[in-house]
């Protein structure tokens, strides 16, 4: 199994655990599109508790990838998807934190 099989598979067993509606094609796509990010541990998760983090969140995954506006929307969103994965869970991982967010504003599209 490659090392991409592996990650997408730890992903979608924590989508099951945590009850996520992300359908696994989805998944890969997403994982696809962020790269040699997802084999580094600490780029592979999101820390919801660094303001900083979140704001990137907004500005490079939202604004940039997605091209929505600024708006109060989006800081909802990502508070949303956080409960989702569960403000305690340490193992917020990049790829269901972004396919989560992606789902939510329906721009699946822009993952082909």
């Amino acid at each position: 199994m490659s090392k991409f099989d592996e990650a997408v598979e730890k992903y979608a067993a924590e989508a099951k655990r945590l009850n996520l509606n992300i359908p696994q094609d989805f998944l890969i796509k997403v994982a696809k599109g962020l790269g040699p990010s997802i084999y580094n541990a600490d780029s592979e998760l999101i820390s919801s508790s660094d303001p900083e983090e979140l704001k990137r969140v907004k500005e490079r995954y939202l604004i940039g990838k997605l091209g929505l506006e600024d708006s109060p929307k989006l800081d909802a969103a990502i508070a949303e998807v956080v409960e989702q994965l569960g403000s305690s869970n340490r193992n917020k991982y990049r790829a269901l934190f972004y396919a989560l967010l992606a789902i939510k504003f329906k721009k699946q599209a822009i993952y082909g």
